[in-house]
């Protein structure tokens, strides 16, 4: 699926989370989505912006505007090079938490997005990609 918009942004700071959010909103924009899917969408990533951050030491998120088949669309993949999640699908399940967040992140940011997968290993990070379609 190729993209016809692509922005990497660092995620090393809380302001690079608020940065993260701002270029979502715009992304989101841009693909044409509702004022209630770019919320949803803002909200996934700012959630994985903010595990990246706290839990991975700092990472990246790639932003595309991606088009399939006349629909248009939003992908973001978060990438760190953390400790990793030993078990995932612990780690989705609501209540859960490594830290002394709320345990809604992971669950959460799957809920709100309309593609949702995840990647982890203990020792060599963890990848998750979301998306949202118009």
């Amino acid at each position: 699926m190729p993209a016809k918009r692509t922005e990497r942004l660092e995620i090393r700071s809380s302001e690079d989370v608020v940065k993260v959010r701002q270029q979502t909103r715009v992304f989101a924009i841009e693909a044409g989505l509702s004022l209630v899917d770019q919320t949803k969408i803002i909200t996934a990533a700012s959630e994985l912006a903010r595990n990246t951050l706290d839990y991975g030491g700092g990472g990246s998120v790639l932003a595309e505007l991606v088009e399939v088949a006349g629909r248009r669309g939003l992908r973001l993949t978060f990438e760190d090079q953390g400790p990793g999640i030993a078990d995932i699908e612990v780690a989705l399940k609501d209540g859960f938490t490594s830290g002394k967040g709320m345990g809604l992140g992971l669950g959460g940011a799957k809920r709100l997005s309309n593609e949702f997968s995840i990647h982890s290993k203990p020792g060599e990070g963890t990848k998750v990609v979301i998306a949202r379609w118009k």
